[in-house]
């Protein structure tokens, strides 16, 4: 019998490629999502695309009657928990909205699958909680720096939590940390839906490229790296997405080793943000107007990891290059404009 897993803010970006995937695997899907950082018209698209519509609540999570009535009317055999602000610049801005929001959320979600004896949590962790890391690549033991940002916090926070809580044997727990999470989904049905002027690079790029935006500016062309420009490790969301369904697996299988797992989802390569804007305009034939800026507050200047426990433990592998990144958010991008 097919595991039903409850997506929590399963319409966002990464959530609403996570329920493709596993509508593919055969996994019944519960989406959650209170439309915040989404849209509704996603939940048409992934019906469109695997030709079943979730079960969907329009829920806040950092509402615990509400969702507890998620539980009380479905059978949950896992729950993947995306639902969480995500904007590290915006995070340093408004820091109590970000530890209000993603870690009530997180408390409430664990109370409820407690309550309804549900023990399987795949955790959206991140590689901002390595913070600016002293050796490179960081692997999952690498230890954790002073988080430059609000939302960094808030991921070591939930891992610490999930940690206390899996060693007194109330939830088993996947943390899948991953890096930057860019590209669309092949059909340009879905991709990333930033609010109002993006925080990351891959949709400024898009938008600047498409006219929305007149120009994109370059954080720091001084860090110490070969160009100057900060080096992100950049992963397609559909292989990304795979990562969580292979977890979802894991622990629906009982084939987890320990009672707390722990991730790097990511390439394993580095990339400049001067070369993402040369890849741009090589893929798409379009000249980005860009130009130079100074230090971000909450940016390192180099992340990227070391994928080998991803690799030979879980038994996930990127598969998708940069070229297919950008150009399936730029097919992405002409959709959204063309809609």
């Amino acid at each position: 019998m097919a595991a039903t897993v409850l997506v929590a803010g399963g319409l966002g970006y990464i959530g609403s490629h996570t329920s493709v995937e596993l509508i593919k695997k055969d996994f019944n899907v519960i989406v959650a999502d209170n439309l915040s950082n989404s849209e509704f018209f996603i939940l048409e698209r992934i019906e469109q695309i695997t030709g079943v519509k979730p079960i969907f609540f329009n829920v806040d999570l950092t509402d615990k009657i509400k969702t507890a009535e998620i539980f009380s009317q479905h059978p949950v055999d896992v729950v993947i928990h995306f639902a969480a602000y995500k904007s590290v610049s915006e995070s340093v801005k408004e820091p109590l909205k970000y530890f209000h929001n993603n870690l009530s959320s997180l408390i409430n979600i664990i109370e409820c699958m407690k309550d309804a004896k549900v023990s399987k949590l795949i955790f959206s962790s991140s590689a901002t909680v390595y913070g600016q890391p002293e050796k490179l690549p960081v692997t999952e033991s690498t230890p954790f720096q002073k988080a430059l940002s609000a939302y960094g916090s808030t991921k070591q926070m939930g891992e610490e939590i999930l940690e206390k809580l899996t060693a007194a044997g109330i939830i088993n727990a996947v943390s899948l940390r991953y890096f930057n999470p860019v590209g669309a989904h092949g059909s340009a049905l879905m991709g990333e839906l930033p609010i109002g002027i993006p925080n990351n690079l891959f949709p400024y790029v898009m938008q600047t490229g498409a006219g929305g935006l007149e120009q994109l500016t370059v954080y720091g062309n001084d860090y110490d790296t070969p160009d100057g420009s900060c080096l992100r490790d950049y992963i397609h969301v559909v292989d990304l997405a795979k990562a969580h369904v292979m977890a979802c697996d894991r622990l629906f299988q009982q084939k987890n080793e320990t009672s707390c797992e722990v991730f790097n989802i990511g390439t394993g390569k580095p990339t400049s943000v001067l070369e993402i804007i040369k890849v741009f305009e090589r893929c798409t034939g379009v000249k980005l107007n860009y130009k130079i800026g100074d230090r971000r507050e909450g940016d390192a200047a180099v992340v990227y990891a070391d994928i080998t426990k991803a690799n030979k433990v879980l038994g996930w592998k990127a598969e998708l290059e940069l070229d297919e990144m950008i150009k399936s958010s730029w097919k992405w991008e002409l959709s959204v404009r063309q809609s």
